[in-house]
């Protein structure tokens, strides 16, 4: 487990933990660590939120599928990042997402209540942890409103150029390289692909902006 440790300091949740005291507290958190392929479902939609998970490895994406099969990608979960944690505190009967490996990863799943719950033990980190939990839970909802200033935009034109411009201002630098490809950006934007793919060539010929597969350059 101590192979891990690196990234996990890393990850807000465990921010200020000495290392001496982590493999003391995810044993008493019962943490387990799994494996999942390309496509694989790590979290399905409508099971009960008795878990959460940190990407350890690779990416893990959150998707909502209305009634008729169409994706929405919600977020892109990279390593260190936790995701699933608002439905374990909310305690909800039914996941509304479901959290699919966007590329090969290793996951590492906690049992809420055992965060949410003090244990027995009298564990000192338990009111830490839950401190963290609620920062992480707070700064998500600003990440939301963030998607929510994209997605009320009329168009694509105005949807594709504010996420760039979220990016850009987010690596603080004109140049950079986004998470998704071309469908999972329309389906991030909620947009026709064919139509964000023209709308990107019209960008580049008035020198909007520059592309080579997921890197952008803001002219």
């Amino acid at each position: 487990m101590e192979k891990i440790f690196p990234i996990l300091k890393q990850c807000p949740l465990f921010a200020h933990i000495a290392e001496s005291d982590l493999s003391a507290m995810l044993h008493c958190l019962q943490v387990t660590v799994q494996h999942y392929d390309k496509g694989q479902i790590v979290i399905h939609e409508g099971e009960k939120a008795e878990r959460f998970g940190i990407v350890l490895t690779g990416a893990v994406q959150l998707w909502r599928i209305d009634y008729s099969g169409n994706r929405s990608i919600m977020a892109n979960v990279e390593p260190a990042q936790i995701f699933g944690e608002s439905f374990v505190c909310a305690e909800v009967e039914s996941i509304p997402i479901q959290a699919v490996a966007s590329a090969s990863c290793d996951v590492m799943l906690i049992d809420g209540s055992r965060i949410l719950h003090a244990c027995g033990n009298g564990c000192e980190f338990h009111q830490q942890v839950i401190f963290h939990l609620l920062q992480i839970i707070a700064r998500k909802n600003l990440v939301f409103h963030q998607k929510l200033e994209i997605t009320s935009k009329r168009t694509t034109r105005e949807k594709l150029l504010t996420y760039l411009n979220q990016q850009a201002q987010r690596h603080r630098c004109s140049t950079f390289t986004i998470p998704f490809d071309r469908q999972e950006l329309a389906d991030f934007l909620e947009v026709d692909r064919s139509g964000l793919s023209a709308e990107i060539s019209k960008l580049r010929k008035e020198g909007v902006l520059e592309s080579e597969r997921s890197t952008f350059r803001l002219l």
